[in-house]
């Protein structure tokens, strides 16, 4: 191997190996004999095994950082933005398990690269901007931006955690019903949430028509209720 590829193997080596065992769980020996090198080889190319650490937590930090930052500049609509960082996040996951898991464990302190929490306080800053601007067109006070911010990345992060290892319902659909959460509230959610606009504006004419049936029904049940009253029986409030 040249100097290059030999230090792109160590680096996949090492990162499947601090995924599997965490950063104090892995040793020089254990990644020289999985790289089929000797020690000297490891020291030689990063130092030792906080040199390569800090290298595969860079690349990862990176390169979902530079997903979900993709995601928040594409679309034309708020929500379509909140839709592709959601399905970003999921898609890294699904694709860099390992990266993802090496992630979420934070940094080692001798590292000196960034923990999962500095990297969810990345992500919250390009949101709050986002966010920021949202606030503003509908006429809020834009001060609760990094608040807002703070609570969005937060559960989008804690989801993913969670799917990482339940992996199921599928990626679509999980980011589908963050969106519906992150985007409608409680009070509002869609009983069947989807990433498709022409599915969610056909579900949405349905759940109208629904309410509408539902009130006409009401609305009779009332009238036959005040027609059967007695004339001389007040009808109640």
């Amino acid at each position: 191997m040249t100097g290059k590829e030999r230090r792109e193997q160590l680096l996949g080596v090492g990162r499947t190996l601090f995924a599997e065992r965490g950063f104090d769980g892995t040793s020089v020996e254990t990644i020289a004999e999985a790289a089929g090198v000797s020690k000297p080889v490891v020291y030689e190319h990063f130092g030792g095994k906080e040199g390569l650490y800090a290298v595969v937590v860079d690349r990862e930090f990176e390169r979902l950082l530079e997903l979900v930052s993709e995601a928040l500049t594409g679309g034309s609509h708020y929500r379509q933005k909140l839709e592709r960082a959601a399905l970003g996040l999921l898609q890294y996951i699904e694709e860099n398990s390992d990266g993802f898991r090496i992630l979420v464990r934070d940094s080692h302190g001798g590292t000196g690269t960034g923990s999962f929490a500095s990297l969810l306080s990345e992500i919250a800053s390009r949101v709050e901007h986002v966010l920021g601007e949202e606030l503003r067109r509908h006429d809020y006070d834009d001060r609760s931006a990094p608040m807002y911010a703070q609570m969005l990345v937060g559960m989008v992060a804690l989801t993913g955690q969670w799917w990482l290892d339940a992996r199921r319902p599928q990626r679509e659909e999980v980011a589908a019903h963050l969106v519906n959460l992150a985007w409608n509230g409680l009070s509002g959610l869609e009983q069947r949430p989807t990433l498709d606009p022409r599915r969610r504006r056909k579900e949405l004419l349905r759940l109208k028509r629904q309410r509408e049936k539902a009130a006409a029904r009401e609305e009779k049940a009332a009238g036959k209720t005040r027609r059967n009253q007695p004339d001389d029986v007040p009808a109640e409030p």
